[in-house]
């Protein structure tokens, strides 16, 4: 159904029926302006028009206010790169009254701090405004940028403090907030959002959104586009450009046996449905957590379901994350750690212990490896940042690191009562948000005294505030990759032709920890017999291709250049991405890289253009 201005406001009149976050205490967050401790924004209405042709999104946010200091006057909030048009907040006699606003100078990481003073405690404010073409929150990508090429495409990437770059408002996940939202578009264009998507089974150019449990800013989320839509199953469907949506369905329908699997050991699922938005490949990311509607790289989309642990790791968000959050972005590991945990056990349940310890396996060996490359401050769980930006602090120790946290706590407890444990860890914190301290004290209540003797304090304190890994770190191994390593070495001997080894019965998991485990200094001969036999330059698999172009950029393989300009030109996932940058300017192929990049810049999203541009700069 189509609202029109009257009865959308009719519908907002029932806004007590939803249900609003509530005012709490709030940590002090070094990465955002916001004055928590006066007043607290419980419920945001948005009033957008997508704007393709401008880059722009315009309208207002609307604010209801929960005021902790009664003698506060003054809100401020968030903002990056937004153009205030005016501000309006309702009197205590129901009229809307102009209030006075200041835009501070621009922070390079914080932003620029938006200054709202009232006459009065006022029960709601609106702001006024426009995104600016250079929000670092939204990319906006012309019809030739998409699969199908018809249409223009806009999404979102709010985490970690991007939220305030296309919306005014107290980004910070130590507070929570509902929202609704109306958003206009061409007719032929549909938006979704990280709220239920209802409205936008109907494509009509004119959406209307309601999130009514309470998340962090970093969670909400809107695209926009040439959209369809598949069920998958009762709980869950696709939204996606028609040229990959049958795909991707096929590869995800077993989304449902994992919320299903899920829900029996952590606790029933929170959030209604869980959909997939699959978005251009120049999403920087594998994908995004965002509430009932994850948002998904198509660079998993394998054929095979060999990449499908995605779709495990933002579902496990569901409870880890978006339900139980962290405090600060120095708190992250609370969020990856314990999601990569909950993902492994998820496939676990869904496809075996053998698959979920090859990727454990895997996922440690990338961790060792970044270990030697990171300053050792940076490989605690509890991180510092020191006022640089969250976007900083994501690598694989909060997710890895804090994963074998986990790994070790279940070895050393066992599943009986380390399970519970967990369910009761997200039960207790459902809808809030939680610092490591308060983790650590929840911890000690509720595992290491019920059962003493077993794990000291001082262990949990050398994992979570020293650099590193502990001696006797979990070292997950797996016997199907010996069997590998004994091909490959058998093969390097001298002793099998490639075409002796069972390659053939490889499962993507083994191809990368083959690659992975080459010598880097293997001869070009060498690497034209790989590739002559197994066509690795051309692998239509993401993953694999990445490891191969990585394995020979370093062995100065030329043959895989025309590939690495496409594998470069067609995908923005940063994971797939920058690293090839950096191993092409440590191996002397900075000239080559950087035309590449000016060829492909304009394709990535404002993430990744960030992060290459400082590498090209230095």
């Amino acid at each position: 159904m189509k609202l029109s201005t009257l009865s959308l406001s009719l519908a907002l009149a029932g806004l007590s029926a939803v249900p609003l976050a509530q005012a709490q205490n709030v940590v002090a967050d070094k990465h955002t302006y916001a004055n928590l401790n006066e007043v607290v924004s419980t419920h945001l209405y948005l009033d957008l028009t997508v704007d393709f042709e401008d880059k722009e999104l315009q309208g207002f946010v609307e604010h209801t206010l929960s005021w902790q200091n009664k003698n506060a006057r003054t809100l401020v909030l968030d903002t990056r790169d937004l153009a205030i048009d005016k501000v309006m907040y309702e009197g205590q006699d129901g009229k809307w009254h102009q209030a006075k606003f200041t835009l501070a100078a621009r922070h390079a990481v914080k932003g620029s701090k938006l200054t709202i003073q009232m006459r009065e405690q006022a029960p709601k404010v609106r702001i006024y405004y426009n995104s600016l073409p250079q929000a670092s929150g939204l990319q906006w990508l012309t019809p030739e940028q998409t699969a199908t090429k018809t249409h223009p495409f806009m999404y979102s990437q709010s985490q970690a403090i991007h939220a305030r770059s296309w919306i005014p408002v107290q980004d910070s996940p130590a507070m929570r907030v509902s929202y609704q939202a109306r958003i206009q578009t061409p007719k032929d264009v549909r938006a979704v959002m990280s709220a239920d998507n209802t409205a936008a089974f109907v494509k009509d150019g004119d959406y209307f959104f309601t999130m009514p449990q309470a998340i962090p800013p970093y969670l909400i989320a809107i695209g926009a586009g040439n959209l369809e839509y598949k069920e998958m199953s009762h709980q869950t469907a696709i939204f996606a450009e028609p040229t990959i949506l049958d795909a991707s369905a096929a590869e995800f329908n077993d989304t449902q046996a994992m919320i299903d699997k899920t829900s029996t050991m952590y606790g029933e699922y929170a959030w209604g449905r869980y959909d997939l938005l699959m978005l251009p490949p120049s999403f920087p990311f594998g994908g995004m957590e965002n509430p009932r509607l994850s948002f998904i790289t198509p660079t998993v989309v394998a054929g095979d379901k060999s990449l499908v642990n995605l779709i495990a790791h933002e579902l496990a968000h569901s409870w880890s994350g978006n339900l139980v959050t962290n405090a600060t972005w120095e708190d992250l590991w609370l969020n990856e750690g314990f999601t990569s945990y909950v993902e492994n056990r998820i496939m676990e349940a869904v496809y075996g212990r053998e698959r979920a310890v090859m990727e454990q396996a895997l996922d440690a060996a990338g961790l060792k490896e970044l270990l030697t490359q990171i300053a050792a401050p940076d490989t605690r769980l509890n991180l510092e940042l020191h006022g640089r930006d969250p976007d900083d602090a994501f690598s694989s120790v909060p997710y890895t690191k804090g994963q074998l946290f986990l790994m070790y706590l279940e070895e050393k407890f066992g599943r009986e009562k380390f399970d519970p444990f967990v369910k009761g860890y997200f039960k207790a914190f459902s809808f809030k948000s939680v610092t490591t301290a308060e983790f650590e004290q929840y911890l000690k209540t509720h595992l290491l005294e019920k059962y003493p003797n077993v794990v000291s304090d001082e262990k949990i304190q050398e994992w979570i505030h020293q650099a590193g890994l502990p001696t006797d770190a979990p070292n997950p191994t797996s016997d199907v990759f010996d069997k590998v390593d004994a091909e490959t070495k058998a093969w390097l001997a001298g002793n099998k032709t490639l075409a002796e080894l069972p390659s053939n019965t490889w499962i993507v998991h083994q191809w990368l920890h083959f690659i992975n485990n080459l010598p880097r200094d293997l001869s070009i001969e060498k690497m034209a017999e790989l590739d002559a036999a197994y066509n690795l330059t051309n692998s239509s698999n993401a993953e694999i291709a990445f490891a191969w172009f990585m394995l020979a950029v370093g062995n100065g393989y030329q043959a895989i250049y025309p590939a690495l300009d496409n594998h470069l030109s067609q995908i923005g996932r940063r994971k797939l991405i920058v690293p090839l940058y950096k191993a092409l300017v440590s191996q002397g192929k900075r000239d080559w890289a950087w035309n590449v990049y000016q060829k492909a810049r304009p394709g990535y999203h404002p993430l990744a253009q960030g992060t290459l541009d400082d590498l090209f700069n230095k």
